[in-house]
């Protein structure tokens, strides 16, 4: 239902866009070019409705109500939420724990039999005043 909502709403987007790119302006007419037949008043002359005025209203009333459904349909159907709730999070990298250089022993770990234990740094404290 959505996809043939979608598809009717594009071809009504088309032929609107037609349409209104079809239509002469309000003053195309010889008399607009010079200043009379209209250009005083707010929105010109109004003259009978041509066919593809009458198709701009029936075609503009088309789009939106497949708008509106487009929007219902979005807002009831099987899709909640928005666009980034529905994307799965990225996966974790998992790193290998880095090897200590040569010699040294990482903190917490027991020395080798022989060897001494590594010294922890202590941090040091300003001398008292």
């Amino acid at each position: 239902m959505e996809t043939l909502l979608t598809v009717v709403h594009v071809l009504v987007c088309v032929c609107l866009i037609l349409v209104v790119l079809l239509q002469s302006g309000r003053a195309a007419d010889l008399a607009g070019a010079f200043g009379g037949a209209g250009s005083q008043t707010a929105f010109g002359p109004r003259g009978a409705a041509t066919i593809l005025s009458k198709a701009t209203s029936i075609l503009a009333i088309v789009f939106m109500l497949t708008s509106l459904g487009l929007a219902v349909y979005a807002s009831r159907g099987g899709k909640t939420g928005s666009v980034l709730e529905q994307t799965a999070p990225p996966a974790q990298q998992q790193t290998a724990p880095t090897e200590p250089p040569a010699g040294e022993q990482p903190a917490g770990t027991p020395a080798p039999s022989g060897q001494p234990a590594p010294q922890q740094p202590t941090p040091t404290q300003p001398p008292p005043p």
